[in-house]
């Protein structure tokens, strides 16, 4: 958690350097913070155990930016951040997560009319103050505040794959107590909702006011909101609730099933139990005499009511408890089951890691292959690549395949866009010479529905192009998907053998679950990527299969479940 914590910091100070124009540095923090969330280790234990000077000797951490992390160790604090947040005292962490609001302009609207947060943009934007400012009109203004509600719609919601650490953590250091027998995170976090509210765990034990002082030790809890016999309430230092449970052994199943929902889900289970004459609730299955008949685990509950077990991810209401009265719940993906990466961006052009250093991190996670998918050339701000450094790319790609035969295979692509007329920015000759082309939409979103999608459609249409890169293109809390009939799109992969992919980075996971489902049906093929823009992100294909799974995929639906790959 404290690199989580570190990195957060360190990515806040380049924030400030880039909205006062500071050359290189922002760049220097930014690669810093991707090297501390790198680190597998904790950073103050990695600092005890090999001493203050090896801290400089980690990828993009130079003597400044060590002392500063030294700094804020020790101290809690950053000076250097703080004089910054006094000369412009700004909420440029939330500012800056506004679509289209970067850096300079947090500094450009605190100059002109003293912003500080997202209540103060708001109130401008409805005042039309923002409109009348050099460089913006009534359309920026109009996409700031559709962009200000939808961040509002995730206030105090927290996207699942930025969490996941904390709560293994969490988790780990109570399955490290001698008091806890079982544990598991329970709600929307175990069905691997893209968004996540709060968090609860439900844990056993013999010990059960032993196991809730040993949670309150925890050290990033920030504030306790009560504590009884069984149960207490925390909330942690990056703002998220969580909750402690502590139940009896025989009805841990029957816990983790009523807290794992989802309500609807939940309903209806009661319903079957009901009919059946039983009565469920949280502590377990009984039968009309009030003698519990099972509820030590779920599998035992849902096999009383006559239920083919029901993974968590598809708890939801929406056909799973049909098809497990009939046992037609499919085999979904497993988690560790993909083979590859199709999307992998390196500091070709704005990834933070070589291809080689790529390479090796996907080696050492047993992957077999991975495509060097670097941005093409008309996306400017990413410093794409033209056809001469594709060719350039590519001569590197095949060094790299020598030195590593037999442990990896590299492949050639690119994410190539997707103009707004539909065509490509990469000549057909050069798509040719790649083992996989993803096409993808970075500008122009707001086009309307009809023409967006045949936009895409006519990309798609490439002989070339293999697959459609985050298909609807949202950032989850930040930027909405672009209008598409998205139907029409998975009908036209289909006509085509064209592939769709599902984006694990965490604030995108696009393909949503009910379109993974749509493409099931129609049988259109799917890879699950991470969009790897450093080597740390290669960890996120298990995020990928959580959302597959949330849309009722097999591994037979998922391409790069295959040890080898022909396109």
């Amino acid at each position: 958690m404290k690199n989580l914590e570190i990195a957060k910091i360190l990515r806040m100070i380049a924030l400030y350097l880039e909205m006062k124009d500071v050359p290189f540095k922002p760049q220097a923090y930014e690669k810093a913070a991707y090297s501390i969330e790198a680190l597998d280790e904790d950073i103050e234990e990695f600092i005890r155990r090999n001493g203050e000077e090896k801290l400089k000797e980690l990828p993009g951490i130079g003597e400044s930016i060590a002392k500063k992390i030294i700094e804020y160790i020790e101290t809690g604090k950053i000076k250097e951040l703080e004089n910054l947040k006094k000369e412009v005292p700004v909420d440029i962490e939330n500012l800056t997560a506004i679509e289209g609001i970067g850096p300079k302009i947090v500094y450009k609207l605190y100059k002109a009319l003293k912003i500080k947060d997202i209540k103060d943009l708001e109130k401008a934007c409805l005042e039309h103050k923002i409109r009348k400012l050099p460089g913006f009109g009534e359309k920026s203004e109009n996409k700031i505040l559709q962009s200000i509600n939808l961040f509002k719609q995730g206030t105090g919601r927290f996207v699942l794959g930025f969490i996941i650490p904390i709560v293994e953590e969490l988790v780990l250091f109570l399955k490290d107590s001698k008091y806890v027998s079982q544990i598991s995170p329970c709600g929307s976090y175990r069905r691997r909702k893209e968004t996540i509210g709060d968090i609860d765990i439900l844990a056993t034990s013999k010990n059960k006011e032993k196991v809730i002082d040993y949670f309150l030790t925890f050290k990033e809890i920030d504030h306790i909101y009560a504590k009884g016999p069984t149960k207490a309430m925390i909330r942690l230092k990056n703002g998220l609730d969580v909750d402690l449970r502590v139940v009896e052994e025989k009805s841990f199943g029957a816990a983790l099933l009523y807290f794992t929902g989802s309500k609807d889900h939940n309903v209806a289970i009661r319903e079957i139990a009901i009919k059946k004459g039983y009565k469920l609730n949280e502590y377990g299955l009984f039968d009309k005499n009030n003698k519990m008949i099972a509820g030590k685990t779920e599998e035992e509950i849902y096999k009383k009511l006559d239920l083919q077990f029901i993974p968590p991810e598809i708890r939801e209401n929406q056909g799973e408890i049909e098809a497990a009265k009939k046992n037609k719940i499919p085999k979904l993906i497993e988690y560790g089951s993909i083979k590859g990466d199709l999307q992998v961006q390196t500091n070709w052009t704005d990834g933070q890691d070589s291809i080689e250093k790529m390479a090796k991190e996907a080696i050492k996670l047993n992957l077999k292959y991975i495509c060097i998918t670097d941005h093409t050339q008309s996306l400017a701000i990413t410093g794409g690549l033209d056809e001469k450094k594709l060719l350039s790319q590519m001569q590197e790609i095949d060094k790299l395949n020598s030195k590593f035969k037999g442990r990896i295979k590299i492949l050639k692509g690119a994410e190539v866009n997707i103009l707004k007329d539909g065509k490509l920015d990469i000549k057909d000759e050069i798509l040719a010479k790649l083992d996989f082309v993803g096409a993808a939409i970075h500008s122009h979103f707001d086009l309307p529905k009809d023409i967006q999608t045949e936009r895409i459609k006519k990309a798609l249409a490439n002989p070339h192009v293999d697959c459609l890169f985050h298909p609807t293109g949202r950032i989850i809390n930040k930027r909405a998907p672009y209008e598409i009939d998205i139907d029409e799109i998975i009908e036209f992969a289909k006509k085509n053998n064209k592939i769709l992919e599902i984006d694990a980075y965490p604030n995108r996971l696009d393909l949503k679950d009910e379109h993974i489902r749509k493409c099931i049906q129609k049988g259109v093929k799917m890879v699950i990527d991470t969009d790897a823009h450093s080597t740390v992100h290669l960890n996120f294909l298990d995020l990928g299969v959580a959302q597959a799974r949330r849309g009722w995929a097999r591994a037979e639906d998922i391409l790069n479940t295959k040890e080898e790959l022909k396109f």
